[in-house]
C-alpha cells in the first residue's frame, strides 16, 4: 500500500469520509456529520491506483495527538492496511512532537476495538467530547519509552 498525505478538502478523502459515514448509519448509529479540521494531518491508502483507506492525526494538548478518521473500505479489510495507517500516523505524531496518541472509537465496531488493542493502544476513561458517551471507548499509547 502506497500512504499518500492529503488536504483536508481533497476529493477522495471526502469520499472515503462519506462512505464511513454511509456505513456507520447503515450499522444503527446516528450522529452529527463529520468535520474535517484544518489541524488535522490527513493520510490516505492507496492500493491498486485506488484511495482505499484514510485517517488522520491532529494535536490534542502540548504532547499529544488524537488519531482520527480512520477507515479502510471493506473489501480491504483484514490485510493489515489499518495497522499500516496507525504506523504511519505514530510516526508523524512522534516527528511532530507527540509521543502520546489518543484516539475514540465505538463499542458497536468490534474489528476496530481489536485492532487498536493489538496496535498497543490501551482503554483509559473518556476525555474531552466523549465524557458522558455510553458508546465510547477511549484509547491511549505513548510512543516514548522509559528505562527504569
Amino acid at each position: 500500500m502506497l500512504i499518500e498525505s492529503r488536504p483536508a478538502d481533497d476529493a477522495e478523502l471526502a469520499a472515503l469520509l462519506t462512505a464511513q459515514q454511509r456505513e456507520l448509519r447503515e450499522a444503527g448509529r446516528e450522529f452529527a456529520a463529520y468535520s474535517l479540521h484544518d489541524d488535522t494531518s490527513y493520510l490516505v491508502g492507496i492500493k491498486d491506483w485506488r484511495v482505499m483507506a484514510c485517517a488522520g492525526w491532529r494535536p490534542l494538548g502540548e504532547r499529544t495527538a488524537e488519531l482520527t478518521r480512520m477507515y479502510v473500505r471493506p473489501a480491504y479489510r483484514s490485510r493489515g492496511y489499518g495497522r499500516q495507517l496507525i504506523v504511519a500516523l505514530e510516526e508523524e505524531a512522534l516527528a511532530a512532537g507527540r509521543p502520546v496518541l489518543r484516539l475514540e472509537t465505538g463499542v458497536y465496531l468490534p474489528a476496530a476495538l481489536a485492532l487498536y488493542r493489538s496496535a498497543g493502544y490501551a482503554t483509559i476513561p473518556a476525555y474531552g467530547e466523549y465524557v458522558g458517551n455510553p458508546s465510547s471507548v477511549c484509547f491511549e499509547k505513548s510512543l516514548v519509552v522509559t528505562s527504569g
